[in-house]
């Protein structure tokens, strides 16, 4: 399968994630981008260096800025369980900005062609690391990395883009 890419519409798929009272929610993807101005980043998994030192703090480092350019949802989505993007959430001092969203079964990863083979590092099937920007449901600016490269997905990236 193709990785999405821009001008492709963005694949509907739900998600899962723990709300504000702690209960475990799932969502359709759809209805947290329908309308809206979106960035909806991946990374190969919760916990791991370069996602958790470099690639998830820009995108919260940056949220403000992204808000003022009018971006109306920053999504972060891992082939991880709900449970595990909850404790990765709260390692994190400040994410009212940034939504961690479960994709357990990788079958939302799948649907957008971003599936990352690391069998060989212990992990199974991951997603690529990606950003992509959306606006009203087709991908204005797919950033996608090869392996696990973290060269053109930063929010640095994006906010060029904007």
């Amino acid at each position: 399968m193709a990785p999405i890419a821009a001008g492709d519409a963005l694949p509907e798929g739900t998600l899962a994630y723990f709300d504000a009272e702690d209960q475990l929610q799932q969502v359709s993807v759809h209805s947290l981008a329908a309308g809206k101005k979106v960035i909806l980043f991946g990374v190969p998994g919760a916990f791991t260096p370069t996602c958790s030192t470099k690639h998830v703090p820009g995108f919260i480092e940056k949220a403000e800025e992204f808000k003022s350019k009018g971006v109306d949802e920053i999504l972060l989505i891992s082939v991880n369980d709900s449970f595990v993007m909850k404790a990765w959430a709260k390692t994190y001092p400040e994410t009212k900005h940034v939504k961690f969203l479960a994709d357990g079964s990788g079958k939302y990863t799948h649907a957008l062609g971003l599936e990352l083979d690391l069998s060989d590092k212990g992990l199974g099937t991951r997603s690529r690391r990606f950003a992509l920007l959306i606006e009203d449901l087709k991908v204005k600016v797919a950033n996608i990395e090869s392996g696990g490269e973290f060269t053109v997905s930063s929010a640095e990236d994006i906010l060029k883009a904007l």
